[in-house]
């Protein structure tokens, strides 16, 4: 039988694909304007990685690579290869052994267990769920005033079918102890230097135990790219992605509440009812970033496109962090009036919902397009963006500003 196994040169993504011979490409017609932030410093090129298509570069290592927006107007599922690459640590192995592979499930629990894949295929029930994964610093490079780290633009997202197995099936398996609190989540990236804490998040044990949480070795029908986590990944449908930990090889029970790096110091919002603040506040409670807020866009033109007269098509999507998409509501003069659109096929709570509309365009008139998403849950976007000094959670109504000839 074939060894399975999927293996990059460190060169191979560690320094940007121009250096390889896997051919950096220039920049597509039109893509600085789909995919790049406003800031003339935040223009990015568009490089090949292995097992990706060409995406925008924010940095080579680790690396971060954002999906060109135009993608999503091609489907409700976002490719594999054209999936967005988010890493904190620049030790990133290179070669994975899915035979020699092993998640490791201990701390206080009743039978500590050594998963391999091939365990996690076959004595688990498969579970597929359609979801979105966001990064948590998401549209960073649209905040005002500027806020340092990964200047993302929208691309720091995508939708997937993922397979697994359940994460309580696991924890079932090991049998948890009655004073557990939390779930605590390790991979097999690594730091470079000694002083660099390592990637660990934790989960409350009831969120940890949401049927929906996978081990997911599938991603749209095949195995995760490298990238994205190759062999198996954590999948929290609705949160944010930080909790979802990529070449997932730890899973921990612990009777605490986590106080690592990454969930007491990183990855922290505002305790306040909008988790939002002026960039002046301070003495405010913070908590750990958690679950997605509302959105929506439009995915097939951009701002400062020139439309024809007459019928005009929009097209976009939605999400929300479970409840489901219930309405989106579009306007043609920025806000002032709105008018329902027509969704498309529902593919679960956490997925991208389509969307599609119509407006008439006058003959030489300017026009701010926007939309406006209502999840099930009541939940619905904002006028006015948040702000919070670690670029988090922005979800207001996006506009978009065209004209005709």
């Amino acid at each position: 039988m074939k060894r399975e196994t999927t293996s990059l040169t460190r060169r191979g993504f560690l320094v940007s694909a121009g250096a390889l011979g896997l051919m950096q490409v220039s920049r597509a017609a039109g893509a600085a304007d789909l995919a790049s932030p406003p800031s003339d410093d935040c223009v990015r090129p568009l490089v090949k990685f292995p097992q990706k298509r060409a995406l925008l570069e924010l940095s080579p290592r680790p690396p971060l690579l954002e999906t060109p927006f135009e993608i999503f107007d091609r489907g409700v599922f976002t490719p594999n290869d054209a999936f967005f690459v988010r890493w904190h640590l620049a030790g990133i192995p290179t070669t994975v052994d899915a035979q020699s592979f092993r998640i490791n499930v201990h701390g206080a629990v009743d039978t500590p267990l050594a998963l391999s894949l091939d365990d996690l295929r076959t004595k688990f029930e498969p579970v597929e769920v359609a979801a979105v994964n966001q990064c948590s610093g998401n549209s960073r490079a649209l905040f005002s005033p500027r806020i340092p780290g990964g200047q993302w633009y929208n691309g720091a997202m995508g939708n997937a079918i993922w397979k697994g197995a359940r994460l309580a099936d696991v924890l079932a398996k090991a049998g948890l102890g009655q004073g557990v609190k939390q779930i605590r989540f390790n991979g097999l990236d690594a730091p470079v230097l000694p002083v660099t804490p390592p990637f660990v998040k934790a989960l409350d044990v009831d969120v940890a135990r949401e049927p929906e949480v996978l081990l997911a070795y599938e991603m749209n029908g095949a195995p995760l790219p490298l990238l994205n986590g190759y062999p198996v990944r954590l999948v929290v449908p609705g949160w944010f992605a930080t909790y979802w930990v990529k070449m997932l090889s730890e899973i921990e029970a612990i009777e605490t509440v986590d106080d690592g790096f990454w969930m007491k110091t990183a990855y922290r919002i505002p305790d306040t009812p909008d988790n939002s603040v002026t960039p002046d506040q301070t003495g405010y409670k913070t908590i750990p970033i958690n679950r997605l807020r509302i959105r929506s866009f439009i995915t097939n033109l951009i701002s400062g496109a020139t439309l024809g007269t007459g019928p005009q098509t929009l097209r976009g999507i939605a999400f929300d962090s479970g409840s489901g998409i219930k309405a989106v509501d579009v306007s043609s003069d920025g806000g002032n009036t709105w008018q329902a659109a027509t969704l498309g096929q529902d593919y679960g709570p956490y997925s991208f919902r389509q969307w599609q509309a119509k407006f008439v365009a006058q003959p030489g008139t300017a026009y701010v397009l926007a939309c406006r998403a209502t999840a099930n849950s009541g939940e619905t976007q904002r006028a006015v963006p948040v702000w919070n000094p670690g670029g988090y959670l922005r979800n207001s109504i996006e506009c978009y500003e065209v004209r005709t000839a």
